[in-house]
């Protein structure tokens, strides 16, 4: 069998990025989406999560583009527990599933905490459990915007050339701009959105047998969280 996990990023980003997600999800693939607890937009999310059970919904934990140098595991790691307190506070439960912004948990330094943390709180985390992750779904690289490598057609092929049997997450980033949100990736979200959403999607989904999960399907179904 062949189970794909549609996750999108940087839930709580800013108002129009928690609308994209919403949509996707309602009217799209999308599946499971990753919390940012500590911006303007958590709490409109985390509003909004609860009008939709079935999306699963994740930590990403915000460390920056980089670790500041010279900081040390000690307080990493009081971060990492922060973040994860401040989500529970929110969401009055834990995490389905643990990644970072920036992908800062393949840092060698951070990666132990990550690792620490997800098998405590017994949850995948990204890259480092029994979920493949594919990640090349993104508009995007060398500062360049690739809107060919999002469009409806180049995704379907992905998912007939790379979902393999068991578990894969694609990642995704979908959203509407907003002016006031300062963001690197902004056009390439509305993209990814109308791709997530084309009905040509599912008939691929359909077509490969390809069936769609979250994260809250991982337990019913006897996956465990570790690789």
């Amino acid at each position: 069998m062949k189970f794909l996990i549609v996750n999108a990023d940087d839930f709580g980003a800013s108002p129009g990025i928690n609308r994209g997600i919403l949509e996707a999800h309602r009217r799209g693939v999308v599946t499971s989406a990753s919390l940012l607890v500590n911006t303007s937009g958590s709490l409109e999310a985390v509003a909004l999560s609860r009008t939709v059970p079935r999306l699963s919904v994740g930590l990403h934990v915000d460390l920056g583009k980089e670790l500041p140098e010279g900081t040390g595991l000690r307080r990493l790691g009081e971060e990492l527990w922060e973040q994860l307190a401040r989500f529970e506070d929110l969401m009055s439960r834990p995490p389905t599933h643990l990644d970072s912004h920036h992908n800062l948990h393949r840092n060698p330094q951070a990666l132990p905490l990550f690792l620490e943390l997800a098998e405590e709180h017994g949850v995948p985390l990204r890259e480092h459990s029994s979920v493949h992750y594919f990640s090349k779904f993104y508009g995007q690289w060398n500062g360049e915007t690739h809107l060919e490598q999002i469009s409806a057609e180049n995704l379907a092929r992905m998912l007939q050339t790379e979902v393999g049997e068991g578990f894969t997450e694609l990642s995704c980033h979908p959203g509407y701009v907003d002016t006031d949100y300062p963001t690197g990736y902004a056009t390439e979200r509305e993209v990814e959105l109308r791709t997530l959403c084309d009905p040509g999607i599912q008939q691929t989904l359909l077509k490969e047998l390809i069936q769609l999960v979250s994260y809250h399907d991982l337990a019913q179904l006897g996956v465990s969280a570790g690789t």
